[in-house]
């Protein structure tokens, strides 16, 4: 008889009001796609239709934006309290068959379904541990967290996301290598230089020199903890 994989329940937050962005960041364009329906198709990638997407300041605005994603919407009435609260909106809608959560957020543009991918196949090989993405020196989301802290997911207060939870069990946390991480649009600068920085990465033509068309040297990480101010 086969043995069935764990199961993971994905929560994408989109229920900030994105103050600093100064509209709904949400359905800032991403090439030519809004960046909350880009981090919903990936999440649908790696969990099938076991996502759940928590809306709050903007849920009438956002709402139709999802009307041809087969999800599950949690409106959190409670957004102003910060991302605590998003959290706990979207675990009240995870079934009791999930083995575990993916937390995503919708401000991580460059998270590809290949990342989600890996993160989820690490968790499935030690589906008893934590996975978190490792980026820049930093371990944050997109993380999954096994049923045994949900518990803890559901005592979060405040605007205090899960990285308290990633410090409180640290020695159970495996990191994932994700570059892509560190990039998350908050101000409309940030999309800019995302979009500069995606011009600039085009590759040039390689010239004749091997020696300049060598990479550069990998830089080690030393790990800190992701701040929560993506909701």
């Amino acid at each position: 008889m086969a043995v069935s994989e764990p199961a993971v329940h994905a929560i994408v937050l989109a229920a900030g009001e994105a103050r600093r962005f100064g509209s709904p960041k949400q359905l800032a364009r991403i090439g030519d796609r809004p960046l909350l329906p880009l981090a919903v198709a990936r999440a649908v990638q790696v969990a099938g239709h076991a996502v759940t997407v928590v809306l709050g300041a903007y849920a009438a605005e956002l709402t139709p934006a999802l009307r041809h994603a087969n999800v599950g919407l949690a409106v959190n009435r409670n957004w102003r309290e910060g991302i605590a609260s998003s959290i706990r909106a979207g675990l009240a809608q995870v079934p009791g068959s999930a083995d575990a959560v993916l937390i995503l957020l919708a401000d991580q543009p460059d998270v590809t379904h290949d990342d989600l991918a890996r993160l989820t196949g690490a968790w499935r090989a030690q589906p008893e541990w934590i996975a978190a993405a490792s980026f820049g020196g930093v371990v944050g989301a997109p993380a999954i967290f096994p049923r045994w802290c949900f518990g803890d997911l559901q005592q979060l207060q405040g605007d205090r996301g899960a990285r308290v939870i990633l410090q409180r069990h640290m020695e159970r946390v495996i990191r994932v290598t994700m570059p892509s991480a560190a990039i998350d649009i908050d101000t409309p600068e940030d999309l800019l230089a995302r979009e500069e920085a995606h011009r600039a990465a085009v590759p040039a033509p390689l010239t004749q020199d091997p020696e300049q068309n060598a990479a550069a040297p990998g830089v080690p990480e030393s790990l800190t903890l992701a701040p929560d101010d993506a909701d």
